[in-house]
């Protein structure tokens, strides 16, 4: 039986071929045409000075278009200072992501937005750190106050700031913050177990995270108990439950091991035990 033929192929319209190549064509001027105005649209908001960013109106004053909120303790001043090279230039030109890692790093600032405001102002948002606890850092052979938040990030004290935190001891000086981070954590851990007693708490020592010891003040004296690794709470309970008789037995003893559920152990001094 004969194989059937191959069809040969229809040639294209010539009236086709002029159709898409119009459409082509038309394409091409519609994009260019559209890259033209997206460039002529761009000069414009760099160039007009409606976009402007204004400065101070005097030396020591800050701008009225930058509005500037959620700050405390932070430096106001710092912050403004991180814009004045954008003073007299177009908003469209402020490199957003910069200019916000840049407050990141001013002390006390933990997060940050800006957002312009067309057509010539900025709204800056930041969110301050929230200290936890006092810290003593030895520098150069004296001591200095400083405050740390839960990320162990340290923050300069504010002048008459009304912070009422317990102090952090046993932080080692150029400590990483990440590790610090671990005994911020674990002194939030206590606290938090302690409860209602939290609020008796001066200093807690986090030199060992297995061996948590705290400065309490009981019946007027100031004690140091040393409460272990656990049973925070049920351990300071039962101290303070048994105190009065531990006192009239012990009343020079000032520091108490509870790290045995079962027993109290009272310390006159670092060399001997009752």
């Amino acid at each position: 039986m004969p194989q059937d033929a191959p069809k040969k192929r229809r040639p294209i319209p010539t009236r086709t071929i002029v159709r898409y190549s119009v459409i082509a064509a038309a394409m091409c001027l519609v994009l260019a045409a559209g890259i033209y105005a997206a460039q002529r649209f761009e000069q414009f908001l760099i160039r007009d000075p409606r976009f402007f960013l204004a400065g101070p109106a005097d030396y020591g004053r800050e701008s009225a278009n930058i509005q500037l909120s959620g700050v405390r303790y932070a430096s106001r001043a710092r912050i403004l200072r991180l814009f004045d090279q954008d003073y007299g230039r177009s908003v469209y030109l402020l490199p957003l992501k910069t200019r916000r890692d840049a407050l990141l790093n001013v002390g006390w600032v933990q997060q940050a937005s800006i957002v312009r405001v067309w057509p010539d102002r900025l709204m800056v948002a930041v969110t301050e750190r929230k200290p936890v606890a006092f810290v003593k850092l030895p520098a150069d052979g004296i001591t200095r106050w400083a405050l740390i938040d839960d990320e162990g990030v340290i923050l300069d004290p504010p002048a008459r700031a009304p912070f009422k935190l317990p102090v952090l001891s046993g932080v080692p000086p150029g400590e990483p913050p990440g590790k610090r981070a671990k005994r911020v954590r674990r002194m939030l851990q206590l606290m938090k177990d302690l409860g209602r007693h939290a609020d008796g708490v001066s200093e807690v020592d986090v030199s060992d995270l297995d061996d948590l010891k705290i400065s309490w003040a009981v019946q007027g004296r100031a004690v140091t108990l040393l409460l272990g690794e656990n049973n925070f709470s049920s351990r300071l309970e039962n101290f303070l439950e048994h105190y009065s008789d531990i006192h009239r037995k012990m009343p020079q003893a000032s520091t108490f091991d509870l790290r045995l559920d079962d027993r109290i152990t009272g310390l006159e001094d670092s060399s001997s035990a009752r």
